[in-house]
């Protein structure tokens, strides 16, 4: 009898972790490649996450990096739903299918929640309908399941529970949705005041 063995996918947030303590969240749960998916791979007040010093660092604990911000980052001036249909954005979900066929991924951005990121907004969104088991990576080292984050993301939100036309997954997918204006519309709000940078 053969056994479905689910593909895995991690996220994290650097957050203001000094870079040892991200070195040592990867490590604790045995990541062999940083996918960035930030769209401006530098960091004013977190300079150790700048794209090259980061690169050099995870070079020299054998995890390899890759940017896929240009695929995968998200536009401040686009919403999240026309995004996701673009070639671009649909090639990096496809870099990533391939790559965890050899690697243990997480998907890296700044934000330490992953219910306020984009990682898990837009990009777990379309990834979570693949055979592909999510897990968040939460500041204090433990493991947040998508369909945990989820449920949290909805109570967040104050999306209302479903009626009797409804079903979970319709709720869950109004939380995605309410929840990308949300951060979409912040962005904006940093971008106009210069404050975009993480």
């Amino acid at each position: 009898m053969s056994v479905n063995i689910m593909n895995e996918i991690h996220t994290i947030g650097h957050s203001t972790h000094p870079i040892e303590k991200f070195i040592e969240l990867l490590s604790l749960h045995n990541i062999t490649a940083v996918c960035d998916v930030r769209s401006n791979p530098y960091s004013r007040f977190n300079p150790q996450y700048n794209r090259e010093t980061l690169h050099k660092e995870l070079k020299r604990h054998q995890i390899a990096y890759v940017f896929l911000g240009k695929e995968l980052g998200a536009d401040r001036k686009v919403r999240y739903a026309e995004l996701a249909k673009t070639a671009l954005f649909q090639d990096g979900l496809q870099r990533l299918r391939e790559g965890i066929m050899s690697y243990r991924i997480a998907l890296m951005c700044a934000e330490k929640d992953p219910i306020a990121c984009h990682r898990m907004i837009l990009i777990c969104r379309y990834l979570r309908a693949d055979d592909i088991e999510i897990k968040h990576i939460l500041e204090d080292g433990t493991i947040e399941n998508n369909r945990d984050s989820e449920k949290r993301l909805a109570e967040f939100a104050k999306v209302p529970p479903p009626d009797m036309f409804e079903s979970d997954e319709d709720m869950i997918l109004r939380a995605y949705h309410k929840q990308s204006e949300k951060i979409a519309h912040a962005s904006k709000n940093k971008a106009a005041t210069g404050g975009f940078n993480a």
